[in-house]
């Protein structure tokens, strides 16, 4: 096949018309690569050749952007590469060179990711590790990069959570406000042991207020259906449900 013309585009890529019709849509480094700007002709089985290495461009150049708008883990990009649809030889290929070149490292990842939920979530340690395993990160390095979430730093976030559901439960005292902030605080992540530590300290207790006040709402609320003996038994059953307790 004889090339007829070539037109440089905008994006880095050259346009070249061949005689059998056909145009094709290169990479530069395609072009210096095969030293296409100094033939004249090129044949079937290489041109096969210079569309499979184009083919390895494109990838690694969405890859690359990809990575510019999000910092991602190798199997993140992985995914998210082979879910367009391209060869698993070009995305493994697009992969190993931004590792060799840098843009692509599970540590750094791990180091960024760790940080940004540090700062911007209440999720404690166990939550982000687990995170980052389904991100395909290994566990050594994530035990290595975790080593910056300190117990101190912990014990901060989880006063700071649990005073904060304690104002937001002003319906609920006692024991039953306790466990559900244990739980919490276990789902978002945090160990048992700190945990209990830091909310040796706060107080639960069902304060008279928040009692009485329930008490009237109860009250208002079950009177409607209940009465004497059976009401005050059913307003007991949810005070205790809440952790609370008052009798006038």
């Amino acid at each position: 096949m004889k090339i007829l013309k070539y037109k440089k585009k905008r994006n880095g890529q050259y346009e070249i018309q061949l005689d059998s019709g056909k145009d094709l849509c290169l990479y530069e480094e395609v072009i210096l690569n095969f030293s296409l700007l100094l033939k004249k002709n090129i044949d079937e089985e290489e041109l096969d050749e210079i569309l499979l290495s184009n083919q390895e461009y494109d990838v690694y150049y969405v890859a690359l952007k990809s990575l510019k708008n999000r910092f991602k883990s190798v199997k993140e990009l992985r995914i998210s590469l082979l879910k367009k649809e391209y060869p698993v030889e070009s995305v493994e290929s697009a992969i190993h060179k931004l590792l060799s070149q840098g843009y692509l490292d599970d540590r750094s990842f791990a180091k960024a990711y760790i940080n940004t939920q540090m700062i911007t979530t209440s999720k404690g340690p166990k939550k982000i590790e687990k995170e980052l395993l389904e991100k395909g990160v290994s566990r050594d390095i994530i035990v290595d990069e975790l080593a910056i979430f300190t117990k101190d730093e912990q014990i901060i976030k989880i006063e700071k959570i649990a005073n904060r559901l304690v104002r937001s439960n002003r319906s609920r005292g006692g024991i039953v406000l306790r466990k559900k902030i244990i739980q919490d605080l276990h789902n978002m992540g945090y160990s048992g042991s700190i945990v209990e530590d830091v909310l040796s300290s706060i107080d639960f207790g069902d304060t008279k207020d928040i009692a009485k006040n329930e008490t009237e709402k109860l009250y208002q609320r079950l009177s409607r259906k209940y009465s004497g003996k059976e009401l005050e038994f059913k307003i007991k059953e949810k005070l205790y449900q809440k952790g609370l307790y008052y009798e006038d």
